[in-house]
C-alpha cells in the first residue's frame, strides 16, 4: 500500500510528511557532485556537511533557489534519493505526492517542479500554495468565512497570505528570508571585522545570536572564527546579538513592509477578523528571536509563533492529502 507524502521542497530543507505518519524525513537541501564525472556524491545531511570544505572536483550544490529549481537535474537527483530512503523503510509503490511552492512562480516554474516529483517516484502529484499549506500545517481553520493571516518565513522565500473559505484572498512572495539574512551576516562580518566566514558559520550566527528586535534585554555574544580578509590567516573575534542586528533589520524591514502591502488591500471585514484572530508566523525564520515583537510593533495587530515552524508547510500538505475530498486541489499534470 503506497503511503501518501506531502513534500516541502524548501531552499535550506527538503520535510516529507506520510500520512498516517507524520513527519518522516527532514534533511538539508543540498548534493554533492563530482565535477569530472558529474556523478552524485553524496544527498541531504551528508552533504551539507562537506559545504564549504570540499576540494576543487566536488562541488556541493543546492539545486533550488528562492524557493523555485535551479537545476533541474539534481533536483530530481535528491528528490528520487529521498523517497528511495523512504520505500527503504518500507513504503511500498508509487506514493501520491503534495508538493508546495511560493505564490508568484511561473508556469515554467511549477511544471519543473511537478515534472521533478513525478521523475523522482510520484504517482499523482498535486502542487498547492505554500502559505495555505502553511497555514492548515500550524492548526489554522482556514475553510470558515473568516480573515486568517499567515507569515511563512523559509531559506529563499517569504510568502505572505489572507485566507478565507479555503482559498488565498491575497497575497505576496518575496525573494528575501533566511538565505539573505546569511549573506548580510556575511557581508556585515567582511566590511565591519575584515572577517571572511562561510554559509554555515553565518547561518550559526543567526541562530544563536541573531535578533529581529532589539529590547534592552537581548543581547548575546559569540566567539567567530573565520580567515583574516587583510592577513589571509586564521582569526576569531567576539560579536554580540546588537552588533549585528543592522544587517537582520534590513531583511526583516522588506518583510514587514511586503505585510503591510497585503493588509492594505483586504476587505474591511477580513482585517476585523485578522485584529480579533492576529497573524501565524510560521518558516524557520519565525524562529529568529524577537520576531513576534517587531511585527506586533509595526502591523499593530497580535503575533503568534505556530508550534512546530519548521515542520508547517510538510504536515500541511499532508493534512490536505488526508482530505483530498473535502478540498478542492489542482492537479498539476503537465
Amino acid at each position: 500500500m503506497a503511503k501518501d507524502i506531502g513534500i516541502d521542497l524548501g531552499t535550506a530543507n527538503v520535510l516529507i510528511y506520510a500520512v498516517g505518519k507524520g513527519i518522516v524525513l527532514n534533511e538539508p537541501s543540498v548534493v554533492a557532485v563530482d565535477t569530472k564525472s558529474n556523478q552524485v556524491l553524496a544527498v541531504g545531511s551528508e552533504a551539507y556537511r562537506m559545504v564549504g570544505r570540499t576540494p576543487s572536483n566536488i562541488r556541493a550544490i543546492r539545486p533550488l533557489k528562492d524557493g523555485v529549481i535551479s537545476d533541474f537535474d539534481v533536483t530530481e537527483s535528491m528528490l528520487s534519493y529521498f523517497i528511495s530512503k523512504l520505500n527503504v523503510k518500507g513504503f511500498l509503490a508509487k506514493p501520491n505526492i503534495m508538493i508546495c511552492a511560493p505564490t508568484n512562480i511561473t508556469e515554467i516554474e511549477r511544471r519543473a517542479i511537478i515534472q521533478a516529483a513525478e521523475k523522482s517516484g510520484g504517482a499523482k502529484v498535486y502542487l498547492e500554495e505554500e502559505p495555505k499549506v502553511a497555514a492548515v500545517g500550524a492548526g489554522m481553520d482556514i475553510f470558515k468565512p473568516q480573515g486568517n493571516m499567515v507569515i511563512d518565513i523559509g531559506g529563499g522565500t517569504s510568502d505572505i497570505a489572507v485566507l478565507s473559505l479555503g482559498d488565498i484572498v491575497a497575497s505576496k512572495s518575496i525573494r528575501v528570508a533566511g538565505d539573505e539574512l546569511n549573506v548580510n551576516i556575511i557581508n556585515f562580518l567582511k566590511t565591519q571585522h575584515n572577517l571572511q566566514v562561510g554559509e554555515r558559520t553565518a547561518e550559526a550566527i543567526k541562530i544563536k545570536i541573531g535578533s529581529a528586535y532589539l529590547g534592552d534585554d537581548y543581547n548575546e555574544t559569540m566567539e567567530v572564527r573565520g580567515r583574516d580578509s587583510v592577513t589571509g590567516m586564521p582569526r576569531s573575534i567576539e560579536i554580540t546579538s546588537a552588533e549585528i542586528y543592522p544587517a537582520i533589520s534590513v531583511v526583516m524591514n522588506q518583510i514587514v513592509a511586503a505585510a503591510k502591502e497585503v493588509l492594505e488591500i483586504i476587505p474591511p471585514e477580513l482585517a476585523a477578523d485578522i485584529i480579533d484572530r492576529g497573524i501565524m508566523l510560521t518558516g524557520g525564520g519565525a524562529l529568529l528571536h524577537g520576531i513576534d515583537r517587531l511585527f506586533i510593533e509595526q502591523l499593530k495587530v497580535p503575533v503568534v509563533i505556530s508550534e512546530n515552524p519548521l515542520d508547517n508547510v510538510a504536515k500541511g500538505a499532508g493534512i490536505l492529502l488526508e482530505h483530498m475530498d473535502t478540498t478542492t486541489k489542482k492537479h498539476g499534470r503537465s
